[in-house]
């Protein structure tokens, strides 16, 4: 091919070419550096979002009309009673067993008292013999008397005789009372149930050694009436300004599982233990059914009172110092106001607030210890735009 052959571009070509080069250059650069500067905004807006706390509200629940309070109780019977024997001797025979029903005057045991029955026979025979002295005493100061009216003996020997009498009298009447204690002791041979119950517990047996009293001698039965019983519960201090006669209860028992039984307060101590804090309370709960019996455990509730003016918050939002309670309000503008609260009963995994919030207040949930007042705070419910370096543009990886 020769030299005429090949065309050379012309000027205006080359120009043009040149023109459309460096446009395409002005875009490259500019496109760079609009997304850096894209991605340095982004890089501030993250920065700035992890600078702010995210936090979350807590769930206030408003004080409940009536609030629920369970604690262990002990079931008694109205009454129980021990029967110690009055006289000593040997046991004779008994009529009832435990588990029995008995009633007022009924004979559980019956008592051989050798010695006892000795002790009256003597104290018979010494009334006999009183009372014969006694006689003839009186019958020689009235003779004596009438031989002073005629003037056969004198003043002084009537007046020893009316004495002598007096004397003996007196000793008749002592040796009567002893054979009426002794007669009253030999009704104690007979063991008898005090009042309408059940036979709870028979602690004696044909033929044992029977020792009079309750201090040196043995418990024979113990009576107790179960148609009525009581239920003791220690109620903390912190309750014992809502516990009044007439409030009800119910309660559970571990061997009637998914039952509740009615029960009624009837009193209270009115004293705080010591040592627990509590106060002792008694329930009374009708048991015709026979369903209870005593020394049994149960879990009585009570449903006391409530506040529905007070707040109750979880225990993860307050904020303990040195000299009060405080919580994190979350402000207009979302920023922290802290507050003191005061504290009434704690149930918990929440705590009662009598004063310092309002149902309406925006409380903070586990707060951060540096949380302080006037700091801008965000909510999770609002996700940031960015939550990682990694979401930046792919142009800043580039560079």
């Amino acid at each position: 091919m020769s030299s005429e052959d090949i065309k050379t571009p012309s000027r205006r070509k080359l120009l043009l070419v040149g023109v459309i080069a460096l446009v395409i250059a002005g875009v490259v650069a500019v496109s760079g550096i609009i997304g850096r500067a894209n991605t340095n905004r982004d890089l501030v807006q993250w920065t700035n979002q992890q600078a702010v706390p995210t936090v979350a509200l807590a769930q206030l629940k408003k004080g409940d009309q009536y609030q629920s309070l369970r604690l262990p109780g002990t079931i008694q019977a109205y009454r129980k009673a021990a029967i110690y024997a009055r006289v000593s001797g040997y046991l004779k025979s008994w009529q009832t067993d435990i588990g029995a029903h008995v009633e007022p005057g009924q004979v559980l045991a019956v008592i051989d008292t050798p010695d006892l029955d000795q002790q009256l026979a003597q104290a018979k025979a010494t009334l006999a013999s009183a009372q014969a002295s006694a006689q003839l005493a009186a019958v020689t100061a009235q003779r004596w008397d009438f031989l002073v009216k005629r003037q056969v003996v004198s003043q002084q020997s009537a007046d020893n005789a009316t004495s002598d009498a007096t004397a003996k009298k007196a000793v008749a009447d002592a040796a009567q009372a002893n054979v009426g204690q002794l007669q009253a002791m030999e009704g104690f041979k007979t063991v008898v149930a005090p009042f309408d119950g059940v036979v709870t517990a028979r602690n004696t047996d044909i033929g044992a050694l029977i020792t009079a009293g309750n201090g040196a001698g043995q418990e024979l039965f113990e009576v107790s009436d179960m148609d009525t019983v009581r239920i003791y519960v220690q109620v903390p201090q912190a309750f014992t300004a809502q516990l009044k006669p007439g409030l009800k209860a119910t309660f559970e028992m571990p061997q009637y599982p998914g039952q509740k039984f009615d029960a009624k307060l009837v009193t209270t101590s009115n004293a705080v233990n010591l040592t627990s804090r509590s106060m002792l309370v008694e329930l009374q709960a009708d048991n015709s059914a026979k369903k209870f019996s005593p020394g049994t455990y149960c879990q009585v509730q009570f449903q006391l009172p409530g506040e529905p003016n007070l707040v109750q918050v979880p225990a993860t939002a307050l904020i303990s110092g040195n000299n009060s309670t405080q919580v994190a309000v979350l402000g207009d503008g979302d920023k922290v106001v802290m507050k003191p609260v005061q504290i009434g009963h704690d149930f918990g995994d929440s705590l009662e607030v009598v004063a310092g919030l309002t149902p309406s207040d925006r409380v903070i949930d586990s707060p951060p210890e540096t949380l302080q007042t006037g700091d801008q705070v965000q909510l999770t419910a609002t996700p940031p735009a960015s939550t990682a370096p990694a979401a930046l543009p792919s142009s800043a990886k580039a560079d």
